[in-house]
């Protein structure tokens, strides 16, 4: 026979353990409800001008490795089914393969294209015709490579409209045109990519390189549709500086004109400088986007001490783009397959 003291400690006990339980069960929930965030940086290491994009169910960021120009000469890649969770995959290219690129390989671009992936650099800083280098384009059968020189020399080895042929960007528009828009030295080009891309054809106002460049442009073009407008951002500043960062406009055509609206990324003293020099994640179907970008920890002064990380971008009902928070926390978990 269980006394009445007996009971109410078994009681209590029971009592104790059922709300252990439960608070474990609604942790347990929390977790599930509240996916952990990414956390920025998202891969260790100095990595800059990332660029981002969907491949089927995998998120993959290309980013330049940062580091000397004489150093600078190879690229790593890495990639996600979350945005959370980060695979390096090493040395998809480097200057073994690229014969002509001697030094500074960087702010690589990706597309793919008929089953093929075409990855777009920049190499040897190039500061007149007279030097050897400019953007070169490789090709592979999967997003990690290996890649192999498509030409066996540059794509563009010369400046058109005063732009250095760096920071390209290949953009597929809603017709199945593709474009290379790039340009450093405050000048940007758009130009429409062949067939094969191993050159250009003439746009349509008969010109190959036509300039787009709008006010403030230093380097970093990105561009992307969003409701029937092509949204053209860049980078501004020094990129060394604190004040680095991103601009944008909008144009109903990808030849604009491109006004300026406005700053929509840059650095928060209490989380980091020199934010610049991104891509754009969109997930297909929804009205989910991330921006993808570079930044300075604080206390940094080595112009390549640079990590990638990844915030939320947003919108207003007039389809401008809200200041994006860059943030500690990153984003969360967000799987393209259930």
């Amino acid at each position: 026979m269980i006394s009445p003291r007996e009971f109410s400690w078994r009681r209590l006990n029971s009592l104790l353990t059922f709300s252990l339980l439960l608070g474990i069960t609604m942790s347990n929930l929390a977790s599930a409800e509240e996916p952990a965030p990414s956390n920025n940086p998202i891969f260790e290491g100095w990595y800059a001008d990332p660029e981002g994009i969907i491949f089927d169910d995998t998120y993959w960021v290309y980013p330049t490795y940062s580091a000397p120009y004489d150093q600078q000469t190879f690229f790593d890649c890495f990639s996600s089914k979350d945005l959370v969770h980060w695979t390096k995959h090493s040395r998809i290219l480097d200057n073994t393969e690229i014969k002509w690129a001697k030094r500074a390989m960087w702010a690589p671009s990706i597309i793919e294209k008929d089953g093929k992936y075409y990855f777009f650099f920049g190499a040897n800083d190039i500061q007149n015709d007279q030097q050897h280098g400019g953007i070169g384009v490789a090709v592979a059968d999967h997003p990690a490579g290996p890649f192999k020189d498509h030409l066996g020399k540059p794509l563009i080895d010369k400046f058109h409209n005063g732009a250095q042929p760096i920071d390209q960007f290949v953009f597929k528009d809603a017709d199945g045109t593709y474009y290379l828009i790039y340009g450093g030295w405050r000048h940007c080009n758009i130009a429409k990519l062949n067939d094969d891309f191993t050159g250009f054809e003439p746009l349509p106002n008969g010109q190959i390189f036509q300039e787009i460049t709008p006010q403030g442009y230093v380097e970093g073009p990105f561009m992307f549709i969003r409701d029937g407008k092509y949204y053209f951002m860049w980078s501004e500043g020094g990129w060394t500086g604190p004040d680095y960062s991103v601009a944008y406009a909008i144009a109903d055509s990808p030849f604009g004109p491109f006004k300026r609206i406005d700053k929509v990324l840059k650095q928060d003293a209490e989380v980091a400088t020199g934010a610049g020099h991104h891509s754009v994640i969109h997930i297909p179907g929804t009205e989910e986007y991330f921006a993808v970008y570079h930044r300075r920890p604080i206390g940094e002064t080595d112009g390549n001490a640079r990590v990638t990380c990844i915030d939320v971008m947003k919108f207003d009902d007039q389809g401008k783009i809200l200041p994006i928070k860059i943030t500690h926390e990153g984003v969360a978990a967000r799987p393209l397959v259930d």
